[in-house]
């Protein structure tokens, strides 16, 4: 298994058993995430027994239930506060002086152009995105952006490719 650490905090931030595709020839990945039940097992279906039949009350074994996103359960990602776009413009200079000498040195002129179309998407979508960092929510680590594609009812995850470690476990 492939574990993605961010390059700054350490954090894991996503593994091999999500699939991606690259978008912005690469200097983005988008993540598809599940909305999931997380929480008490029923045990009584998992054994077969109906507790109304037998004479018992049928208890709500959901009542410890949560409906989760996946990745943000798995990698314990933290919700921050929205950026305006005066704050975002202000978090991705910085962020991206960061970043920028993280990137292979083949990669970098290449890098630095596809990447302008890439804050330009970003912003454009900014009063869409849910904004997470990763579990030590360590100053200048990635952001990773959420938001609902499409219409669609799961979120779709965006992470700098180019901020991502890849690790082995």
């Amino acid at each position: 298994m492939l574990v993605y650490q961010d390059k700054v905090s350490g954090d894991e931030l996503l593994s091999d058993s999500f699939t991606y595709e690259e978008i912005y020839n690469g200097v983005i990945w988008e993540v598809e995430g599940k909305w999931v039940v997380k929480g008490a097992l029923d045990v009584d279906s998992l054994i077969g027994a109906n507790p109304s039949a037998e004479g018992g009350e049928e208890e709500g074994a959901d009542d410890q239930a949560a409906k989760v996103v996946d990745i943000v359960d798995t990698f314990r990602l933290q919700e921050q506060p929205p950026y305006d776009k005066k704050g975002f413009m202000a978090y991705i200079k910085k962020y991206l002086k960061i970043l920028t000498p993280l990137v292979p040195e083949e990669r970098q002129a290449t890098f630095k152009k596809d990447v302008e179309g890439a804050v330009k998407f970003l912003l454009s979508k900014l009063g869409d995105f849910q904004f997470f960092v990763g579990e030590s929510m360590k100053d200048d680590s990635s952001t990773v952006f959420a938001y609902y594609k499409d219409g669609k009812s799961d979120p779709t995850f965006l992470y700098f490719a180019d901020a991502l470690k890849e690790v082995k476990c």
